[in-house]
């Protein structure tokens, strides 16, 4: 049985102000850790204000500043 695109949409969009906060504070810690990691190998960065997530392990930072990193993450 097929669900009604109003009723999809409806459900996508009473949903999404639930995800938005964790996702959210989920970035912000992002944000703070790259800015660390950086700052530790002594690259000039400040602070990091963008983050795009490319693949399970590797991100590329954008810094305040104008200097973008690639950060690979290892466990």
């Amino acid at each position: 049985m097929r669900m009604p695109r109003k009723s999809r949409a409806l459900i996508v969009a009473m949903m999404l102000p639930l995800a938005g906060p964790s996702l959210a504070a989920d970035d912000a810690a992002v944000l703070r850790d790259l800015t660390a990691v950086i700052a530790l190998h002594g690259l000039p960065c400040g602070q990091v204000v963008s983050v795009v997530r490319q693949g399970e392990n590797a991100y590329i930072a954008s810094c305040q500043d104008g200097n973008r990193y690639r950060v690979f993450v290892s466990s």
